[in-house]
């Protein structure tokens, strides 16, 4: 799979990406990461991005035609219109989810448009797929988004990481259970019984329980879906 982050900052992702399981995917040749500066794309001698809003306001957008130009550098021609999208990200979006990531890790070629400033020139939604929020809250620009949106999707490709640690997983339709490791005593506070139990019928059923406590206690809304 292919990603590419169309951003201000690419220099922001050489550290989060340089470790752990993205930088083993890459080495495995799963995930080829590239990032596009947009400032490349800039208009005269000063490489300007973005510009006053029409009808006035504060701060500054993203102009159209340098958007354009950079998410054209990015588009490949050997993907099919079904196998690459183009995702901006910004707050008036879709919020993402694991449904979201589980979908975009079957594409060929994912496209991350970094949003910033007040946001960006309207007339470029034509030329998106998607536009996704990851929450209900204010940002500097669409780059922590980014490296949110590539971990979750890339832990996803085939081959990442094991089967059985994926199956494991059911964020979506209850949180997981409390986990436990060693020492089973510590300062007084003890695993729980049938943890060690070795009631494997009674383990899961435990499981299961705590499970659904703790979804009601503190995501009641996934609970009503």
């Amino acid at each position: 799979m292919k990603i590419s982050v169309i951003t201000l900052f690419p220099e922001m992702f050489s550290s989060p990406f340089n470790s752990s399981i993205i930088k083993r995917a890459v080495e495995k040749g799963l995930v080829e990461l590239e990032f596009i500066d947009i400032r490349d794309f800039g208009i005269g001698k000063h490489k300007l991005v973005d510009d006053t809003p029409y009808g006035g306001g504060a701060g500054m957008v993203l102009r159209v035609d340098v958007l354009f130009d950079a998410i054209e550098k990015a588009k490949d021609k050997k993907y099919k219109k079904s196998e690459e999208k183009i995702i901006l990200l910004t707050a008036s979006g879709k919020t993402f989810n694991q449904k979201t990531a589980k979908r975009y890790s079957k594409l060929k070629h994912l496209i991350l448009v970094c949003g910033h400033y007040e946001g960006v020139d309207e007339r470029i939604i034509k030329y998106l797929d998607e536009q996704v929020s990851i929450g209900d809250f204010v940002l500097t620009g669409g780059e922590i988004p980014a490296m949110l949106i590539v971990d979750s999707v890339v832990r996803l490709i085939k081959g990442v990481i094991t089967d059985k640690s994926l199956a494991n997983e059911s964020f979506g339709l209850l949180l997981e259970h409390p986990q436990y490791t060693k020492p089973s005593v510590y300062k007084g506070a003890k695993v729980p019984d049938v943890l060690i139990s070795g009631n494997h019928a009674k383990i899961d059923a435990w499981k299961k329980e705590q499970s659904l406590k703790l979804t009601q206690k503190v995501r009641p809304d996934l609970i009503k879906k």
